[in-house]
């Protein structure tokens, strides 16, 4: 724990680990630009977090991607944010309104409507009160909207993900991520490339009220 925390310990690494929230994989030139230090200290910072397990080095012909190592490294990042929103106590003006209402957690949805999603799940009996599983009634309707959840991965078929902005759970998991992926393409929802802000299309509006009953 003492190692991973010195990993992290850093304000530049930090942004680098912040950036990589969004779920892509990033160059180390991005990441350079978006914690604004040279390129040679960004190369360092990489290696001492590739090192740490903390971020994952892809290549591709001659390009290097970095993302984060897994979705269990996104919910300590996520629960860190809490953490410090809370020590904090900053006033909600502060933040982004954009970024209170959607944004990406990782691989799948967090802000106010990823909670009002998970809220209408458990009220309509598609997963279990404690957010654990999904119910039979669940699959059958998520199947017939056409979300996958057939996909063998070791990682757990739904889980609650604690929000840090709304204090409240958002669904995380093999369906927050598969939900994520059928928002984005069916065109519910738009990534802002470079942030974790998530737009909420016209289309997505109404896909979130008629499947849901979230009104936004």
């Amino acid at each position: 724990m003492a190692a991973l925390a010195a990993a992290m310990s850093d304000a530049s690494r930090m942004k680098i680990l912040c950036a990589l929230m969004d779920g892509r994989a990033w160059t180390a030139t991005e990441l350079s630009a978006v914690a604004n230090i040279a390129a040679s200290t960004t190369s360092s910072h990489l290696s001492r977090l590739v090192k740490a397990n903390l971020v994952t080095c892809l290549s591709q012909g001659r390009h290097r991607y970095f993302r984060l190592y897994s979705s269990s490294i996104a919910s300590l990042l996520e629960n860190m944010m809490g953490v410090t929103f809370q020590a904090s106590n900053p006033s909600r003006s502060k933040v982004p309104e954009e970024l209170l209402k959607a944004r990406t957690c990782y691989d799948h949805l967090a802000g106010e409507i990823a909670v009002k999603l998970y809220d209408s799940l458990v009220t309509n009996g598609w997963i279990e009160n404690d957010g654990s599983d999904l119910t039979l009634q669940g699959k059958e309707k998520l199947l017939q909207l056409g979300i996958k959840l057939d996909a063998k991965t070791k990682r757990k078929k739904c889980c609650p993900c604690l929000d840090w902005s709304e204090r409240k759970f958002h669904v995380g998991g093999f369906l927050g991520a598969s939900l994520l992926n059928f928002f984005e393409s069916h065109h519910w929802i738009e990534k802002v490339p470079g942030y974790r802000e998530v737009i909420i299309t016209p289309k997505g509006h109404q896909g979130l009220h008629r499947h849901f009953l979230i009104d936004i």
